[in-house]
C-alpha cells in the first residue's frame, strides 16, 4: 500500500525527511524574494520544496514549489524519489483503474480546516501573505487553489461537484476575480446560474494534501468527481472532505490550510491580469467575473501554498504534467486499443506525443484526430507527434530519433486550419483561434506510398547483464 498523506503538513514531513525541502528561517520580503525563490527552485536540479517561515508584513508562512519536481511527484505516490517520469506515470495509470472511490464526510468537529472561522470583518489579508509571483503580474494571484463549486441544476449530484484550479486575483478585502474559460466545468455552471441571474456558490481550499491539489488541475469528465479519483489515486484509500458551511451542497477537503467561502457575482465582469502564465509569457488582461469572500475558515497558524509559474519547466509543469497525461491516454486507449502511451507533459498538453502501433498504412494519424476530439484535446492541443509503438514518448532522445529518421516533411506533416486553441497561447490569434500540426513519425506501413523495409537495430542479449552491474557499481560509488 502506498503512503497516503492526509494533509499538506504530513507531505512536508516526508519532502523534509527526505531532503526536497528548504526551511528558510530568516525574514524574507514577499517581493520580490517569494517568486525569484520559486524561480530559483525551478533552475536547480533537484528542485526542493521550499517553506518561508516568516515573511514580513505577514502573520504566517508560505511554501512554494511543493510538486516541483519529478522526484516530490514520485514520493507524493508514494514511491522512491528517484523513479523514473515512465513508471510514474504506468503507475498512475494503474491507480486510475481503481477509481471510483467515494470519499469519507466527516463532521465538522473533526476537520482540521475548521479550527479557526471569521464570519465578520473579512480581510484576506489578515490570512493571506500575498505577493505578486512575476513583477508585471497586475496583482496579487493566488496560483494553487482547489476551487468548488456545484452545478446549479443538480447541487446534490456530487459527481458533478466540480474540483478545480482556476488563476485568482486577488480585488480587495474580500473580492478575488477568477478566469473561468469557456472549455473548463466551471464555465458550465457560471453559465447555469447566470441564465437565471442568481450567484454561484464557491469554496476556495488553500494547502490540500498533494493529490487533492494534483486531481484539481487534472481534466476528467464534468461528471466524474475528482474526490472519488483521489481516493484512487491513494491506491484505494478514501479522501477525507467536510461540508462547507455557508454552501451546505459543496464539499472542501476535511484538512486544508484555508477555505474561503463566497459566491461569484452573476453577471459582473472586472479587469483581471495580466498575469505571468504557464505558457512563459504574460496573458493580458480580460474581463473576468468576480467573487464576494463572506466566510473563511482555517487551520491554527496556517501554511500558505503557492506556486510559480513561468519559463518551463516550472512547478505548474510538474503538476500539469502526468496528471493530463494519463486521461489522455486512457480516452484514446479506449476506442484505438493500439495506443501505448501518451506524454502530454509539455505546457498542459499543447505538445503531446503519442506511442501507438500502426496496424495499417495512415492509421497513426486516428490517434491524433481522436485527441483533438477529446475535452482537453479540443481547446489545448495544437501540436501532436505520433511515434511507433516500440519508442518511448517520455524519452527525447527517442523522439528525436523518430523525428530525424521516420518524417517525410511532403507526406508526414498535416496542419488543420481553423481550430479551437488555447486562449494564453500567445501564438493564438485571434485568442482561442489556432491552426493544429500533426506530425506522423511512425515507420511507414502498406499501403503508404514508398514504404522502406527497415530492420531496427537490437541490443545485444547480454545487455541486461553489463546493466546490472554497472548500476551495483555506481551504487557502491555513492556508499
Amino acid at each position: 500500500m502506498a503512503k497516503v498523506y492526509k494533509d499538506l503538513r504530513e507531505f512536508l514531513v516526508t519532502l523534509e525527511e527526505e531532503g526536497q525541502l528548504i526551511r528558510v528561517k530568516e525574514e524574507v520580503d514577499p517581493e520580490p524574494d517569494i517568486g525569484a525563490a520559486g524561480r530559483a527552485c525551478a533552475n536547480m536540479d533537484k528542485k526542493p520544496a521550499v517553506l518561508f517561515e516568516k515573511v514580513k508584513g505577514y502573520k504566517y508562512s508560505v511554501v512554494t514549489n511543493v510538486h516541483g519536481s519529478w522526484a516530490n511527484h514520485a514520493l507524493m505516490l508514494g514511491m522512491p524519489k528517484d523513479t523514473s517520469v515512465k513508471d510514474q506515470f504506468y503507475e498512475l495509470n494503474r491507480r486510475w483503474d481503481k477509481f471510483p472511490v467515494p470519499p469519507v464526510i466527516l463532521p465538522r468537529e473533526k476537520a482540521a480546516c475548521k479550527e479557526n472561522t471569521v464570519t465578520e470583518n473579512i480581510n484576506l489579508f489578515d490570512i493571506l501573505p500575498l505577493y505578486r509571483i512575476n513583477d508585471q503580474d497586475g496583482g496579487f494571484f493566488i496560483s494553487k487553489a482547489s476551487v468548488v463549486t456545484g452545478d446549479p441544476e443538480e447541487p446534490e449530484n456530487l459527481d458533478k461537484l466540480n474540483v478545480g484550479t482556476y488563476r485568482i486575483q486577488v480585488k480587495d478585502i474580500d473580492r478575488v476575480g477568477i478566469q473561468a474559460l469557456p472549455f473548463h466545468d466551471i464555465a458550465i455552471q457560471l453559465r447555469k446560474a447566470e441564465e437565471v441571474n442568481e450567484p454561484l456558490p464557491i469554496a476556495i481550499a488553500l494547502g490540500n494534501s498533494p493529490l487533492v491539489t494534483f486531481m484539481a488541475s487534472t481534466p476528467v469528465a464534468y461528471d466524474q468527481s475528482e474526490y472519488e479519483f483521489v481516493g484512487a489515486l491513494q491506491d484505494g484509500v478514501p479522501t477525507e472532505i467536510v461540508k462547507a458551511d455557508t454552501a451546505k451542497h459543496l464539499y472542501v477537503p476535511a484538512h486544508a490550510e484555508v477555505v474561503l467561502e463566497g459566491y461569484i457575482m452573476p453577471r459582473v465582469r472586472t479587469c483581471e491580469g495580466p498575469f505571468g502564465e504557464f505558457p512563459g509569457s504574460y496573458s493580458g488582461a480580460r474581463l473576468q467575473c468576480e467573487i464576494k469572500i463572506t466566510h473563511i475558515t482555517h487551520r491554527t497558524n496556517p501554511i500558505f501554498e503557492n506556486l510559480y509559474l513561468g519559463m518551463p519547466w516550472t512547478e505548474i509543469d510538474y503538476l500539469m504534467a502526468l496528471n493530463t497525461s494519463v486521461p489522455m491516454y486512457k480516452q484514446l486507449h479506449e476506442s484505438i486499443p493500439e495506443v501505448v502511451a501518451v506524454n502530454a507533459m509539455y505546457t498542459h498538453g499543447i505538445g503531446e506525443i503519442i506511442s501507438v502501433k500502426s496496424r495499417y498504412g495512415g492509421f497513426a494519424k486516428s490517434a491524433a484526430f481522436r485527441l483533438l476530439s477529446t475535452p482537453h484535446g479540443t481547446a489545448y492541443a495544437k501540436i501532436i507527434i505520433l511515434v511507433d509503438e516500440f519508442v518511448d514518448p517520455f524519452n527525447l532522445e527517442q523522439v528525436m530519433w523518430a523525428l530525424t529518421t521516420r518524417v517525410k516533411p511532403s507526406k508526414d506533416v498535416s496542419v488543420i486550419q481553423n481550430c479551437a486553441g488555447m486562449p494564453l497561447d500567445p501564438s493564438s490569434y485571434p485568442a482561442g483561434m489556432h491552426d493544429k500540426l500533426i506530425i506522423d513519425a511512425t515507420t511507414p506501413v502498406p499501403p503508404e506510398p514508398n514504404p522502406r523495409s527497415v530492420e531496427l537495430l537490437k541490443p545485444s542479449p547480454a545487455t541486461p547483464k553489463w546493466e546490472a552491474m554497472f548500476r551495483d557499481f555506481m551504487a557502491n560509488q555513492k556508499n
